[in-house]
């Protein structure tokens, strides 16, 4: 083997270099040897809690926790540990993925408990982990230095000291999500209680019952045992090449556009419900299209895919995207949200040809105040009401959505004006005009409203309130009950 070369293992009596060298416990690792744009690179399949044992991050905070790792170099950014959270419950998912997929490799049932636990994670068609990318610090540039063995059919066998660390250069969020997965597989099934912290699964604090604390247990034995994580090993990088190759793998990939995601994207529970529930139903009388319609003489009645998904994020999260959406925020607000779409499909000129020029809410900002009031009504903590929620539900379809109406271009008008059109009684729902962004479009013919959604759909509920009857969110006596 002529591209690695072998380490003098010849015998010593002192007792320093040996230490120096890292010992006679060398790990041995079978592996692939790769040439990566003509540099030597090994490509390694090790178990994931083994992976994490023989790792390392370059970052401030992994340094600061290992003293014998003293005098190495930064080259990795700060952990965001809510990123890593997220991977840790794909991992859960996964994990309890590998174990149904052994059942039935068994020609067994799936177990109630692993199919409810399952679904309370969010079901998707594949799973899997990318590989990860690390550097051998410790050895010559290519992986001089590093002892190597010949093995069958094309493998080699490389044998790591406790001093060859694999620096992680792409992959630190991963590896952090295995340490929080073991973590909490480990104090679940040894307290029988679900975890509080992290929170990988939507129950915390309660006892496990018995046929699932059997499945939990299954899962930690898969991930101890079966599951593996295939590392691309860089050798002997310096620290300036290792960010180098870091900025590369991180920011000369292209984002998955939103359209193209939702998609291919079967795992997250909203945009599954949209699919399901919205598309295949034809509960939605609006088509769907890539991007959004901006000429309005070409208008379809189409809605543009983002718009639809951040609709319906505000409408089952209260949050402009649906990231973090869990199967059971779906399963608890399917209903309302059912009833909400039933509702503005019954609002004239929605979805039909020229929808843009018949009516404002074929205007994404005006769904989403719309929206923002369902789940305020429906589901806010402090402004939870039911008979306020049927008042907004019942009164959708029966409202004047057209660009005609005053009501719109309140902030255009004059105060002559607002009192021949009877508008002074919506002063008082109104944020006051002194401070802030209240120019929320313009009128000409059509009303147009801004681009700046946040700033204009509080202000288009405020208008909605007035408009039904709802409560003033700004009146003091009603904030309770609004």
């Amino acid at each position: 083997m002529s591209i690695i070369a072998e380490k003098d293992m010849s015998a010593t009596t002192d007792l320093n270099d040996l230490i120096a060298r890292g010992g006679t416990a060398d790990k041995k690792l079978g592996v692939l040897v790769g040439h990566n744009l003509g540099n030597n690179t090994l490509l390694v399949k090790v178990p994931m809690h083994e992976f994490f044992e023989i790792s390392e991050v370059a970052n401030e905070r992994g340094l600061s926790n290992r003293a014998d790792l003293g005098g190495q170099e930064i080259a990795q950014r700060n952990l965001d540990t809510k990123h890593a959270q997220k991977l840790a419950v794909y991992l859960i998912k996964g994990l309890a993925n590998a174990v149904a997929n052994r059942y039935l490799h068994q020609k067994k049932d799936v177990p109630e408990a692993l199919d409810l636990i399952q679904r309370e994670l969010g079901k998707q068609p594949y799973l899997a982990m990318q590989p990860i990318t690390a550097n051998v610090r410790s050895c010559g540039f290519g992986g001089v230095g590093i002892r190597t063995e010949q093995g069958e059919g094309g493998l080699i066998y490389v044998y790591l000291s406790t001093k060859d660390v694999l620096w992680v250069i792409d992959g630190q969020h991963r590896r952090f999500a295995m340490q929080m997965v073991f973590d909490y597989l480990r104090a679940l099934t040894t307290s029988y209680r679900y975890p509080k912290r992290p929170a990988l699964y939507a129950t915390t604090g309660e006892t496990v019952p018995t046929e699932e604390l059997r499945v939990w247990l299954e899962i930690f034995e898969v991930a101890r045992t079966l599951c593996t994580v295939m590392v691309e090993v860089h050798l002997g990088l310096n620290v300036e090449q290792e960010r180098q190759l870091f900025h590369d793998l991180n920011n000369l990939t292209k984002k998955v556009e939103a359209s193209l995601a939702f998609q291919f994207d079967q795992s997250n529970p909203v945009n599954l419900w949209i699919k399901e529930e919205l598309l295949n139903t034809a509960l939605l009388k609006a088509q769907i299209v890539d991007s959004d319609v901006t000429d309005w003489h070409d208008d379809k009645g189409y809605i543009a895919r983002k718009d639809l998904i951040a609709v319906n994020a505000i409408l089952f999260l209260n949050k402009t995207n649906v990231s973090g959406a869990t199967p059971q925020d779906v399963e608890e607000k399917s209903q309302v949200a059912r009833k909400f779409w039933e509702a503005v499909n019954e609002i004239e000129g929605f979805g039909e040809e020229g929808a843009k020029q018949k009516t404002v809410v074929a205007q994404p900002v005006v769904l989403k105040a719309l929206a923002k009031l369902a789940y305020d009504l429906a589901f806010g903590k402090k402004t939870q009401n039911e008979k306020h929620l049927n008042m907004l539900l019942t009164g959708i379809p029966g409202l004047n959505f057209s660009h005609d109406e005053p009501m719109w271009r309140y902030y255009q008008l004059a105060p002559e004006e607002r009192a021949r059109w009877s508008l002074f009684g919506l002063t008082s729902y109104l944020p006051s005009e002194e401070g802030g962004n209240r120019d929320i479009g313009a009128y000409n013919r059509v009303m147009r409203f801004g681009s700046k959604h946040n700033d204009i759909v509080p202000i288009l509920g405020d208008m909605i309130r007035w408009k039904l009857g709802l409560p003033n969110r700004h009146a003091e006596s009603t904030s309770e009950a609004a």
